[in-house]
């Protein structure tokens, strides 16, 4: 692909809220692109783009699939490539990965239900990858749906700018099609083609007003972002189409406007003219003026614009096993291009990687390809060392693209395979899953010799152990879920350590003056603030890393429970050397030490996971909610109203009260209420609390 034609290309995601139809949206657009020629419905277990097992079955996506398809706008041939993700909040490590190699994203919402948390947070998402996105408001035959009522909640919650380019023609299970505030003309689908085609006809007599009215708020938005559409607005004048669109992309590429389409996907309806809005509004990868990365040699930044004459630079933002190819990873290329066949440098290991064959992906089905050019999306097999974020690039032009980054797990189970003989298939299943899930880590308890596996929720380990019977054809069995703690100190302590060892020949020897406290709350840099104020060269320059490097080594395991240690500051005064004896061992070995003496003195205390919980609810069960919210040891932190006339109630809860939540709140509620959950922060657990964890965990708590 040239890149005359790189203008043409769109590569978007589909994002929202749990249940807002992101998946159904998608099967449309594959349907309508000629991709499929029946459409897949999600509650039949049908979709193609749901294709894992577990995604059939619950009605949910886990991964985020990617297609291309190709759709014709005034005259030219787009292809989009597009990548559905998941809404479930214990899946957002998907979405934010998506959203880091995309250029544009769909922002979809249900009619009936508005902005909900989880839309909340991918939006929250988008801002953080600079990624520009139009709305979609779906389920317009729902009973309840309210077009301009969620425009106005995208203002309210999202503080967005909403510019609604398209008004409805009736609602609910009236709704017949739409009012294009470009066109000005009325869109009609017919029902007896399931919406496949569709009259544009002159606006209805009675919408007319209202048509005018919207049209006029949407010139006026659009004209910030033009100065002759502005001039003409203001003289009254009629103003071409051309210039209408080009003012809103503009407002769309600088993340100032969101245009609003509508539809209802599930019956058809407003995905033809969805696609023309998204080649007209979302950026093509050439918006975009270069991605901006550091050359590891030098340190410095770098940029790489989409072009295939610059040097190659791609991001691996998605790794898949495939039971027949391996190792399938997906990545967007920025700069030049990734051929069949040829070499690519991985700048995290060093080394070079051979790809043998590229592909451009519908859903699971591989089309080959010979090469991936820039501002492209595509998948390669044949990597031998490769991680969720790594860069791809020429060896003579090394950079490092910036990465993603996930939030820490906050529950843990552990595995045991049921026979013997699946030990290694366990490993095996195991190592996989968490190659291609970053948030998901395996770990080998030091005492126990268990195996525990740790992730963002319940439904998230759920389907890891599903996927391991089913893909690895691993039956294990399971202990009870625990809570990720951590440690932390809240007080000050100060000593002088020695540590020194003889024994024939070189003997060890270091000394060091430590101070430990809480970290500075504005220090971000991880979880170790280490400060050096040794004068005179008391400790020699490079045996100053040693003692940082014992000190970073000792945070995994806290003093308490073993449990890893957050934000300490280290403060390294003074010490000694001996001019034989003293190595970067003796250094680091003492820092152990200091560590061991200091941590008990300066006011260890467990830290619990506190999540964010949002509880919609029917008004008569709110006090049954609040109540049984309390008995867990939640802060109810607010109540609103919803939409439905229903209650949100908005809560701070520990995790380790949250277990089997969905099925008590469906027994309190008769199953009328729903409940989504999020990781929000650590915070210290009351010392009899802490006590019980401790004696369940080590069966001692002396140090409390």
């Amino acid at each position: 692909m040239a890149n005359r034609d790189l203008h043409l290309t769109r590569n978007i995601g589909i994002m929202a809220h749990i249940d807002a139809g992101k998946t159904t949206t998608s099967e449309r657009i594959l349907f309508y692109t000629g991709k499929t020629h029946k459409i897949g419905e999600v509650h039949d277990g049908a979709a193609t783009m749901d294709w894992m097992a577990q995604e059939q079955e619950r009605g949910i996506t886990i991964t985020s699939a990617a297609t291309t398809c190709n759709w014709n706008y005034q005259g030219n041939s787009y292809k989009i490539n597009l990548i559905d993700t998941p809404g479930h909040v214990d899946f957002t490590a998907e979405v934010e990965r998506s959203l880091r190699v995309l250029d544009g994203a769909v922002a979809t919402y249900s009619a009936a239900d508005g902005v909900q948390p989880q839309s909340e947070t991918v939006w929250r998402q988008a801002d953080k990858y600079n990624v520009p996105r139009i709305g979609y408001v779906n389920k317009m035959d729902r009973s309840g749906a309210d077009f301009f009522e969620t425009v106005q909640q995208m203002k309210d919650i999202l503080g967005a700018n909403p510019c609604p380019v398209q008004i409805p023609i009736g609602a609910e299970e009236n709704f017949k099609g739409i009012v294009d505030l470009i066109k000005m003309k009325a869109i009609l689908w017919h029902d007896e083609t399931m919406g496949a085609e569709y009259d544009v006809e002159e606006i209805p007599a009675d919408l007319v007003d209202e048509a005018n009215e919207w049209r006029d708020k949407m010139v006026e938005n659009a004209a910030n972002f033009d100065d002759e559409l502005m001039e003409l607005y203001l003289e009254g004048k009629d103003i071409p189409e051309e210039l209408l669109i080009a003012a809103i992309r503009k407002g769309t590429i600088s993340m100032d406007l969101t245009p609003m389409t509508l539809g209802s996907s599930y019956k058809n309806k407003g995905v033809q003219p969805l696609l023309d809005y998204v080649c007209a509004f979302l950026p093509s990868p050439l918006d975009t003026e270069a991605i901006v990365g550091t050359n590891p040699d030098t340190e410095e930044e770098e940029d790489r614009k989409p072009s295939e004459a610059e040097p190659t630079s791609a991001l691996a933002f998605k790794i898949a096993t495939d039971p027949f190819m391996g190792r399938l990873v997906f990545f967007r290329v920025y700069s030049g291009k990734i051929t069949a066949g040829s070499y690519v440098y991985n700048p995290r290991s060093g080394r070079k990687e051979r790809i043998s064959r590229l592909f451009q992906m519908n859903s699971k089905q591989e089309i080959p390809m010979d090469s991936i050019d820039a501002g492209d999306i595509g998948a390669g097999v044949g990597f031998k060392d490769i991680r969720t974020g790594d860069t791809l690039c020429d060896e003579n032009h090394p950079i490092v693209l910036e990465s993603m980054t996930f939030p820490d797990t906050v529950i843990s189970i552990a595995v045991e395979p049921k026979s013997q003989a699946d030990i290694t298939k366990l490993d095996n299943g195991l190592a996989k899953l968490a190659e291609e899930d970053p948030t998901f880590t395996v770990r080998t308890d030091e005492q126990s010799g268990q195996t525990i596996i740790s992730g963002m929720g319940e439904l998230h380990l759920d389907i890891i152990i599903d996927r391991l019977k089913r893909e690895f054809k691993v039956e294990c069995n399971q202990g009870k879920p625990q809570v990720n703690y951590k440690e932390a100190i809240m007080g000050t302590a100060q000593s002088r350590e020695t540590y020194k060892k003889q024994s024939g020949g070189r003997g060890k020897f270091a000394c060091i003056d430590v101070t430990i406290s809480p970290k500075d709350e504005d220090y971000t840099e991880g979880d170790l603030q280490f400060i050096n104020e040794v004068k005179g060269g008391n400790v020699p320059k490079e045996f100053i890393p040693s003692v940082q490097k014992g000190f970073q080594d000792c945070l995994k395991n806290g003093v308490l429970g073993g449990f890893p240690m957050t934000g300490m500051k280290v403060t390294l005064t003074d010490g000694s050397f001996h001019p034989v004896d003293s190595d970067q061992l003796s250094f680091e070995l003492v820092a152990h030490q200091a560590f061991r003496v200091l941590c008990p003195k300066a006011k260890p205390v467990l830290m619990e996971p506190i999540m964010k919980v949002e509880v919609v609810t029917p008004e008569e069960n709110m006090g049954d909610v609040i109540g049984d919210l309390n008995k867990r040891r939640g802060m109810v932190q607010g109540m609103e109203e919803a939409r439905s006339g229903a209650r949100i109630v908005k809560a701070m809860v520990p995790l380790a009260e949250m277990f089997g939540y969905v099925t008590a709140l469906r027994t309190i509620t008769s199953g009328r209420a729903t409940s989504t959950m999020e990781y929000d922060h650590h915070e210290p657990l009351s010392s009899s609390i802490a006590k019980t964890v401790l004696d369940e965990v080590k069966g001692h708590s002396e140090l409390l």
